[in-house]
This record gives structure tokens, C-alpha cells and sequence, in this order.
């Protein structure tokens, strides 16, 4: 099984590569731009179809080389085939335009050498040998394999190179034992529960986010020039908190589990279509980075040969896990499952995620028996 990480590299161009570098989006942007015009005038939507038409006419009109040239030409076919797919099902698309496209290399138009820190780039101009500097956390896939590559400058001037590397591992089949599948519970006021009784996150978190939410809306009240630069500020201070809380979260998740295992999750595409809620928690569940979170957990769970499933969501946090009783009254509180028939008492999130384990193992038709592990006074029956 073949694993990929992207890892970003922050380029050191002297002011006269950058400047090459600078012509060398500008010709690449030209040429995406033009070849999506054409395919979106045309409705040619085949790779190959626009290579033919607009080959010739790319490397006369904007110099690029051929790698370069394809390369633009593939990003474009790219773009276009998404945008058909969204008219597909019915939703708005326009035709595909960039400010600024991020050249993409493949193995043959980019070099790379970790030893001395060193890039070279296929540039209008031949080739560019630039010097970079890589996060100490990203050392650890230096030995793995490079892939592809995009350059990309950001809205501060500075140069990167995210280059995607791949690695062959082992693939470890699931076990199926009544004891490898954790069921986990995400929500809002407690990032994770799972159904061993373990809670994940902090509430440092929620404390920063309260912080974040009374700062936008007395920005939005505002309503200055001022005002509305802060608040672009401040949601991409936001969103970057919120990333790094869904790595630390994941990185816990994941490392309580062990090869073989498997963590069993809801399936929460489209929730926020589906459930009706007041206004105040209908601005919550918008903010809920669930999504994230999950694709986070998927891809370091199979570097460790850990399954990731999903499960059908419906009444999981109505549910009894003990007599199986459902009703909304079970949920006297946001924290507290107190069943209405059996008296069987704990966390809501602790029995959301007994349940969400339950549900597999009934759709695999294996054992549904759960020991029930919690701290004192957590779980009770009355």
C-alpha cells in the first residue's frame, strides 16, 4: 500500500531568480487560463482533445517548455472536469480562471537534494538551482519517495515548494476480534469521546474559540475598512487554530491504537442539511471542522496500519447502549444519558460512542458485547 505526505519547503531565490520565478507564473497562469477559455468555449473537456488543440499554440504564445506546457495544460483539464462534474448535478460553475497558478512539477522537470539543502526548477530561462530550508517536523520523510512538486509564492512574498512523497508499507489486514473496534463520538463541546471511556481535547480550545467568536462579531459591527482587515485576519488565525488542534486531536486518537485495530466513526456528510436547530447551535455545527478532523485521522491511522469505517449516524446519542431504549428524553442535559427505562446512566458522549461501535459490529455481524470502561462515577445504574 502506497502512502503520500506533502511536505513544504520554504525556498531562498536570490531577487534575480525570484524574478524568474515571478515570469515563470505569469507565463504558467497565462497558458492555464487560455487553455480552460478554450475548453470552456469549446465544451472540450478530454485531456487528450485539449492537448491537440492548444499544444502548439501554448509554447509559441507564452515560451513555456514543453513539461511546463503539459503541466499547465493537465491543471486546466483538471479544473475544467470538476467544474462539468458540478454542473452535473445541478449546482452554479463558471469557467476556470487563476490570479496566480502554482507551477507543478513532475519528477523529470524538478530536482531535489536534502544533503545540501538544494532545488533545481525548470524555469523560461533553463534550469534554477535554489537553496531551502525544511521544518524540523518534516525531516522524518526526507528517505521517502518524491513525487511530484508545485511552486508556490504566498500573499507575504515568500517561495515554497510542496512536494508530495510517497512510501510503500505493509498493508495490515484488520483483526477481527470483539476487541479491536473503538467507537468514537465527535461533537462540538467535547471534540471525542470513545467507547473506552477516553475524552480528547482541551478546554483551552473552547476557551480560545469563545475569545474568537466575540472578536468577529464586534468586528462585523464595525463594519470598517479597518475593522474588515482585522476579521479576515483573526478567520485565518481561526481557521489555522482549529488545524492544529484537529492534528493534536488526531495524533492522540490514533496513537492510543494499536496495528490491526479499527476506529469506527459516524458518517456526518451533509448533518449540516440534515438536522434543525436553533440559531445559536446552527453557528456551531457551521464551525464544526468534523470533516477535517476525520480525513486527519484517516491518513495517520494508515500509516499505522489502523482501518478507519463509518456508520450511519441516526439515534446514536438517543440510544441506550444497554437496553437498546431510544428517546430524546434519555438526554436530560448535554453531558448526561440517563435512560428513561433501564435507569443506566453516563456520559451522553461515552454512550454515543458505545453505540457507534455497536452498530458496526452488528452490520459485520460479529459480537456487540462491550466492557464498559469509565472512572468512578461516570457510568451507573439506578
Amino acid at each position: 500500500m502506497i502512502i503520500q505526505r506533502t511536505i513544504k519547503l520554504r525556498l531562498r531565490p536570490t531577487p534575480e531568480q525570484a524574478s524568474i520565478l515571478t515570469q515563470a507564473i505569469q507565463a504558467y497562469t497565462d497558458s492555464f487560463n487560455q487553455v480552460s477559455a478554450y475548453g470552456w468555449t469549446h465544451k472540450v473537456f478530454n485531456g487528450i482533445e485539449l492537448h491537440k488543440a492548444t499544444y502548439r499554440t501554448q509554447r509559441e504564445l507564452f515560451a513555456l517548455p514543453s513539461q511546463l506546457a503539459i503541466s499547465a495544460r493537465m491543471k486546466a483539464t483538471e479544473a475544467l472536469v470538476s467544474v462539468k462534474a458540478l454542473l452535473r448535478k445541478g449546482k452554479k460553475a463558471h469557467q476556470p480562471q487563476s490570479l496566480r497558478c502554482p507551477i507543478r512539477y513532475d519528477q523529470r522537470s524538478y530536482g531535489l537534494w536534502f544533503d545540501r539543502s538544494e532545488v533545481s526548477l525548470l524555469t523560461l530561462q533553463g534550469r534554477l538551482r535554489i537553496t531551502f530550508t525544511i521544518a524540523k517536523h518534516y525531516q522524518q520523510y526526507k528517505t521517502w519517495q518524491r513525487c511530484s512538486a508545485d511552486v508556490i509564492q504566498d500573499r507575504k512574498g515568500r517561495w515554497w515548494l510542496h512536494v508530495v512523497m510517497s512510501k510503500d508499507i505493509q498493508e495490515i489486514p484488520p483483526n477481527d476480534t470483539d476487541d479491536s473496534f473503538v467507537g468514537v463520538d465527535l461533537g462540538i463541546v467535547n471534540p471525542a469521546a470513545d467507547s473506552r471511556g477516553q475524552f480528547y481535547g482541551s478546554e483551552h480550545w473552547e476557551e480560545v474559540e469563545r475569545k474568537h467568536a466575540v472578536l468577529r462579531s464586534e468586528l462585523q459591527s464595525k463594519g470598517t475598512r479597518s475593522a474588515k482587515r482585522k476579521l479576515k485576519r483573526t478567520s485565518g488565525r481561526q481557521r489555522r487554530f482549529r488545524r492544529d488542534c484537529d492534528h493534536v486531536l488526531s495524533k492522540r486518537l490514533v496513537q492510543t491504537m494499536e496495528s490491526g485495530q479499527t476506529l469506527v466513526f459516524e458518517n456526518l456528510t451533509d448533518i449540516r442539511g440534515r438536522v434543525k436547530l436553533k440559531k445559536a447551535q446552527r453557528k456551531r455545527l457551521h464551525k464544526w471542522s468534523f470533516a477535517q478532523l476525520q480525513t486527519f485521522v484517516e491518513y495517520k491511522a494508515q500509516a499505522v496500519g489502523v482501518s478507519v469505517v463509518f456508520v450511519d449516524p441516526r439515534y446514536t446519542s438517543q440510544k441506550c447502549s444497554q437496553c437498546k431504549h431510544v428517546s430524546r428524553s434519555n438526554r436530560p442535559e448535554q453531558s448526561v444519558f440517563k435512560c428513561r427505562v433501564c435507569k443506566f446512566t453516563c456520559h451522553a458522549d461515552h454512550n454515543a460512542a458505545i453505540n457507534i461501535r455497536a452498530n458496526y459490529l452488528q452490520f459485520k455481524g460479529l459480537s456487540v458485547n462491550q466492557p464498559i470502561v469509565a472512572t468512578q462515577g461516570d457510568i451507573s445504574f439506578g
